[in-house]
Formats: structure tokens, C-alpha cells, sequence
């Protein structure tokens, strides 16, 4: 009886982190908003900003914060004692694949329709985007008078506002065959209906009311697409979740609760979102940068650990790069590894990649499943088939900058980079409990 009083609860806590993932998903339609979230829930914590234009004044016991473009940010958390032994990091991504809008973006049709001119930004599935209610989010610049510089606003047009029709089967009766998509004519949204001045300047009237700003003074935007559907929970048991934007937020979310019911001991804990992961990461914000590598040497600077010190830090630390992995396929199993072939509710996903777009090892990998076992939670191994190219991710971006033992993990998912996505339920409580343990050592 106990036992079984034991699972049910485990399946209310399952379900409970598993909607509140998707609360946090529905939020985060940019990886502007992202990094807002985070930062609103960093701050309800007590967490300190970090300016990165100014000295930084930090000490032990203190929690702080610092943001780079308003998409990428790093929180830190410092034991009150010294004599620390190194960093617990770890990395995900706020940015998931969709169509950024060009500038000047309206498009008139024969004087009757009003498209967007957008494209793509990273690598989508580009037919799940079709048919489905989209918006537009990101933010807006202008030029601030009070304040003497540029400043940016976060917008989200909050209702259904675009579609992306398909063409009628009537009309192409080989659609079912395969069809290559052409980015600059068959993925543009439809907008509104023709007029006389052919839509020019419509969703800068839109962007202005959601900024609340004049139209005028918008100077610049960096404005996405982004599906309207809501995440859901479905299955026989209520087992999968089925939601946009789950690569990456899926690790995102995992990785800040954990960070937020965590305390550290003997290491400086960082849990950083990087931005830009879908397009390479070669940003000022991504983890091809020096923002990790600035973040750490500012922090050591500011307890008063030299050179010879952080080195020595750096060299105790553990990094975990936490972007989701590819779930075993129910109708294409074909399509993954003969051996490594983790499943949804399976577990942490542990990856590994011979030409090191992965950067786990040996050593890394038996740190992460002492850290599983000791969290009681199960972990799977990842691998491509070895005649299948796989993407990159973080960890080896990262340890280009800062070099420390790194493993490369995820949770398990289907249709990675459609626009809407699937993964288990089980599986982000199994993340916060391995990433709890990893923090508090």
C-alpha cells in the first residue's frame, strides 16, 4: 500500500513540474522573455544585478545575476565559507528555431493581401509551421531622451495574428510525395487584408501599441514568430507533453528550478542561458563567446582570487550542458543508434559523439551518473548512428573559452525542432532532482 501511495505521488509531482514547464513555456515566446522570466524569478529570490558596465562588488553568501543582450544570462550563487573547491555550471539555451521579420517586412499581394517578409532563424521543420495561429514577440528599440541612449522594450502581440497557409492538395496533387519548401515564397505569413498604401508600416502600428511607444520611435527590432498553440499534457496515462519551444526550455526550466531549491556547499553554482545555440552560438550572447569566460574572471576579481587562483577553480570544476536529446522514433527506431536509444520518460540523457561535437569523456560522464544514482534517477546514453550527421551544442563551444571537465546532456524528445514538439512528463522532474543533487553536492 505504501508503495503504491509512494507512486502516486511521484506522478503528482511529475505532473505538477511538468505544468508548470509549460506555464513557463507559454511566458517565453522569445528568448527575450526568457531571460525575463528568469530574471523576475531571481529577483523574487533576492538575487543582485550585476551591470557589466561597472565594478563589480560581490562577496560570500551573496546571490547575483548579470544579463548580456537581454537573451543570455548568468546567476551565481556563493557559499558564505571560502577555501571554495571550484564551479558547478551549468548551460542551456533560451533560443529555439523560428522566422525572425526582416525590416520594412510588409509584402502586398495583388492589392487584396498583406504578407510578412521574414526568415528562417536556425533549422525548423518547415511544413509544421503551416496552418497553424502564429504571433510575433521580441523587443523593440528607440531612442530613450530621459535616459540619453538607446533603450529596448519587450513586446508580445498577444492574440492570433498570422497563418502560413498551405497550398491545397487540389492544387499540388503531389504534396503527399514530398515537397521542398522555398523559404522566400511558400513560408510567408499572411497579415491582413490589401489596401491602398499596400500594408507598409502595419506591424510597426502593432509592435508600437504592444511597446507602448510612438510608431516613430522605433528605431530597430528583433522580432520573431512564435506558435500560438499552448502545451499540453496527452497520452493514455497522461504520460507525454506536447508543446512549441521544448528544445530548449525544457533544460531551461529544469535548470532554474533546481538552481533556485539549491544551496551551495563547497563550489560557486552558475546556472547560465546562453542565446543563439539554434544558429552556432558565434554571438557576443552565445557560448561561443567570452561571456562565461568575462563572468568567471569578474567574480574571481571580485572575492579577491588571483589569476593562479580561478586557474586552480576552473581546474576543480564541473560543467553539465543541458540541451535535449533525440528520443528513439516510434515509427522510424530505425533512425537511431543500434545501442544507445533512449526513450521518453527514460530518463537524463547522457551524449556522446566520437568528433566531439559532444563533449563528454570517460571521467565527465561517470561524474554525471554518480550524480543520477546518488539523485535516484535514471540515465540513458545518446550516440548518432554513425552514418547519420548530428547537430552541436554548448559544452565544446564553451570549454573553447574555459577549459573544465564538461558533460553534454538532455532529456529525451520527438520532432526536435518542429513547432510543436513532444517529450515525457517524468523526465523534467528527473532533471531538477539530478541538478539539485549536482548543486548541493
Amino acid at each position: 500500500m505504501e508503495n503504491g501511495k509512494g507512486i502516486k505521488q511521484a506522478m503528482k509531482e511529475n505532473q505538477r513540474c511538468a505544468r508548470e514547464l509549460l506555464a513557463f513555456i507559454e511566458k517565453s515566446p522569445s528568448s527575450f522573455h526568457v531571460v525575463e522570466n528568469i530574471r523576475e524569478a531571481l529577483s523574487n529570490q533576492g538575487f543582485e544585478e550585476l551591470l557589466e558596465t561597472q565594478e563589480w562588488q560581490i562577496q560570500p553568501g551573496g546571490n547575483y545575476y548579470v544579463i548580456r543582450n537581454g537573451s543570455s544570462i548568468i546567476a551565481l550563487q556563493i557559499p558564505e565559507n571560502t577555501g571554495w573547491k571550484g564551479f558547478h555550471i551549468t548551460a542551456s539555451h533560451s533560443d529555439s528555431p523560428s522566422f525572425r521579420v526582416k525590416e520594412e517586412p510588409e509584402i502586398c499581394v495583388e492589392g487584396h493581401y498583406v504578407k510578412l517578409n521574414t526568415e528562417r532563424y536556425g533549422g525548423m521543420i518547415l511544413s509544421t509551421w503551416m496552418d497553424r495561429a502564429l504571433s510575433v514577440a521580441g523587443r523593440v528599440a528607440f531612442w530613450d531622451e530621459e535616459k540619453g541612449e538607446v533603450s529596448t522594450r519587450l513586446v508580445n502581440i498577444d492574440r492570433d495574428l498570422f497563418v502560413i497557409p498551405s497550398v491545397a492538395i487540389h492544387l499540388n496533387r503531389d504534396i503527399n510525395k514530398g515537397v521542398e519548401y522555398n523559404p522566400q515564397k511558400d513560408m510567408l505569413p499572411l497579415f491582413a487584408e490589401g489596401g491602398s498604401d499596400g500594408g507598409k508600416g502595419l506591424l510597426r502600428k502593432e509592435l508600437a501599441r504592444a511597446a507602448q511607444v510612438k510608431e516613430e520611435e522605433i528605431l530597430g527590432q528583433d522580432i520573431f514568430l512564435y506558435v500560438r498553440e499552448k502545451g499540453k499534457i496527452l497520452g493514455a496515462k497522461e504520460e507525454f507533453v506536447l508543446s512549441p519551444r521544448l528544445d530548449d526550455l525544457q533544460c531551461v526550466y529544469a535548470s532554474l528550478r533546481a538552481f533556485l531549491e539549491s544551496r551551495p556547499k563547497n563550489y560557486i553554482n552558475l546556472c547560465v542561458v546562453f542565446d543563439n545555440e539554434e544558429v552556432g552560438s558565434g554571438t557576443k550572447q552565445g557560448a561561443d563567446s567570452t561571456f562565461l569566460e568575462d563572468t568567471l574572471f569578474r567574480a574571481a576579481k571580485g572575492l579577491g582570487l588571483g589569476r593562479e587562483g580561478l586557474l586552480s577553480m576552473i581546474a576543480g570544476s564541473f560543467f553539465i550542458s543541458a540541451d535535449n536529446a533525440h528520443g528513439v522514433h516510434p515509427n522510424h527506431p530505425e533512425l537511431s543508434d543500434p545501442t544507445s536509444r533512449p526513450y521518453l520518460n527514460g530518463g537524463i540523457v547522457i551524449k556522446y559523439h566520437g568528433g566531439q561535437k559532444y563533449a563528454t569523456d570517460a571521467v565527465s560522464a561517470a561524474k554525471m551518473k554518480h550524480i543520477c544514482s546518488q539523485a535516484k534517477v535514471p540515465w540513458q546514453t545518446y550516440a548518432n548512428r554513425s552514418d547519420i550527421l548530428g547537430g552541436s551544442t554548448l559544452g565544446n563551444l564553451s570549454e573553447a573559452h574555459v577549459s573544465l571537465s564538461c558533460v553534454d546532456i538532455g532529456l529525451p524528445q520527438l520532432a526536435m525542432h518542429s513547432a510543436v514538439e513532444t517529450a515525457g512528463v517524468r523526465d523534467t522532474e528527473y532533471a531538477v532532482k539530478a541538478l539539485k543533487q549536482f548543486w548541493q553536492e
